[in-house]
């Protein structure tokens, strides 16, 4: 077969069933970005009052657990439901050291992302940056394929070291190094061996739902799941503003 009847033959089967590099690229999944200001979306819930003009954000209300501890919070272990126990205690008594939001402290992962005020998210090919507004906490999920350092894994933080990789139109993230004075649900411990891995998609146009898995083999007698939707926000109702929790709490008598 000469060159130039091989190019025809290329030709015509392209022609005829497509080239197999357009199939490979109209086969793969687009990539959603996920950029934008969003705001915590429940269908069933009714809407939240807006928050007044020039109303500066406070120090939250301690949760004191005196209802008990309901069925849908993380399974603990003996150890640290004792520890969950002794953290009640203390609340109810009216103090508030172990409720990081009444302290201004970020909640950690998972509970930071509640995003009790909304989140704005930048998303690049290779970094997501996670911005939320309910005590000025921020995360960065590397999308590069770069692993943690040692050094990375001996210093936690509130938000932890997260990686992400795609599965289709599913962003996956695992995260680790995560404090361990941090909380689970807001008022729930955990160990040091604590990590999270999420599925952060569309679920519906404009409405972002991450499913959050927590493992923790010291702590948890099984994995504590939950699904967090959101809703993106259209302008001008797409802006975030400076949460002056510490400003709040030195003026609490």
């Amino acid at each position: 077969m000469t060159k130039n009847t091989q190019l025809l033959s290329v030709a015509f089967v392209s022609v005829l069933f497509g080239s197999p590099l357009a199939i490979r690229a109209q086969d793969a999944p687009a990539r959603p970005d996920f950029s934008g200001v969003y705001f915590p979306f429940n269908a069933n819930a009714p809407p939240a009052a807006p928050r007044g003009a020039g109303t500066p954000p406070r120090p939250v209300a301690v949760i004191d657990g005196r209802a008990g501890r309901p069925d849908t919070a993380p399974k603990l272990k003996p150890e640290y439901l004792a520890k969950w126990e002794e953290m009640r205690k203390s609340r109810m008594a009216g103090l508030s050291e172990t409720d990081p939001n009444a302290n201004c402290l970020s909640a950690g992962m998972p509970g930071m992302m509640s995003m009790g005020y909304g989140m704005e998210i930048n998303h690049t090919k290779d970094k997501v940056t996670i911005y939320g507004e309910l005590n000025d906490v921020y995360r960065r999920i590397y999308l590069d394929g770069r692993k943690p350092q040692p050094r990375t894994l001996d210093d936690p933080t509130f938000g932890g070291y997260s990686v992400g990789h795609w599965e289709g139109d599913t962003l996956v993230v695992d995260t680790f190094a995560i404090r361990e004075d941090t909380l689970l649900d807001l008022f729930s411990p955990h160990s040091d061996q604590l990590t999270v891995q999420e599925r952060i998609r569309f679920a519906s146009p404009g409405i972002l739902e991450d499913r959050l898995t927590a493992k923790d083999p010291k702590a948890l007698t099984e994995p504590f799941v939950q699904i967090r939707t959101y809703k993106k926000a259209s302008p001008p109702n797409d802006e975030l503003r400076e949460f002056s929790c510490a400003e709040g709490l030195s003026s609490v008598k």
